[in-house]
């Protein structure tokens, strides 16, 4: 009895393990390549400088892919922010959050240095690094970053909540990451990505004004996450339920629960077949 419970024990978390290592290491692909095509559509060619449509069309088109591609595996965060977002709304547990930014640090990090390697000297320039308008003050791009990405998490949840749409939320987010580089290039580049920002400023070197791509995406995503998951749409979960997801007890609990329905299935199949044999008698 006590063999079999340390087999099913084991059971649990090699599927757990397997489970978390797949989404993470979904985060750390999706943001390399988002860094990989977005920065790169924002390098300065001498003979075909980038336009503003150009390089919104690019993260737009990105991002739907990235989506696609990684959303149920991983639900296609590929930003810290939005991380942030999900687990403000108890839609993720901490550990998990912190192995996902982690990964789409790590992600952003080695799609800026692909990048990076495989462009001529003279066009790398400063390297699509995220920096502030002259004009515009500090408190402007904060401001901004906010806005922006606030629009961008309330996206991403409304297009991910089961309650409201079924389908890919690719094209929608896509949309919504456009939208703000339309506007957000002007004032700074348009970050709403403190992973975005991060991998491009190791490579070369520049945190100037860094700070200012992780405070406005991140206020924004925690008002985001408030406005739709306590105002717009609030769920049913009660404290103790928050608390389980938090740590992480929840995906615990889920894994467990998958357990004893394959035992009840295949307990009834076999009784099943039993009864079979016995009418055949």
């Amino acid at each position: 009895m006590e063999s079999g419970r340390r087999s099913l024990a084991k059971t649990l978390v090699c599927r757990l393990c397997t489970t978390i290592s797949k989404a993470v290491f979904a985060e750390f692909l999706a943001t390399g390549l988002y860094v990989f095509f977005g920065v790169g559509s924002a390098l300065r060619w001498p003979l075909a400088l980038p336009s503003m449509l150009q390089v919104a069309i690019t993260f737009n088109l990105a991002t739907a892919v990235i989506v696609q591609i990684t959303w149920k595996a991983s639900g296609a965060h590929v930003n810290p922010a939005v991380t942030l977002a999900f687990l403000v709304g108890s839609q993720i547990s901490l550990p998990r959050a912190v192995a996902y930014v982690a990964a789409q640090l790590a992600g952003a990090t080695v799609g800026a240095a692909l990048l990076y390697g495989v462009t001529p000297g003279d066009i790398r320039d400063t390297f699509g690094v995220n920096v502030v308008r002259s004009s515009v003050s500090t408190g402007q791009a904060v401001a901004v970053e906010l806005v922006l990405t606030l629009q961008l998490v309330l996206c991403v949840f409304a297009s991910t909540d089961s309650r409201q749409t079924t389908g890919s939320p690719a094209a929608t987010i896509g949309a919504s990451v456009a939208v703000g580089h339309l506007i957000g290039i002007y004032f700074t580049g348009c970050s709403m990505n403190p992973a975005r920002s991060f991998g491009s400023a190791v490579i070369v070197g520049k945190f100037a004004v860094h700070w200012i791509f992780w405070v406005g995406p991140l206020t924004g995503a925690v008002l985001a996450s408030l406005i739709y998951n306590f105002i717009l749409f609030p769920d049913t979960k009660t404290l103790a339920q928050r608390l389980a997801i938090l740590t992480g007890t929840a995906e615990v609990q889920e894994v467990e629960g998958v357990e004893p329905q394959k035992e009840e299935s295949q307990s009834s199949s076999e009784d099943t077949e039993m009864e079979n044999v016995c009418q055949v008698a």
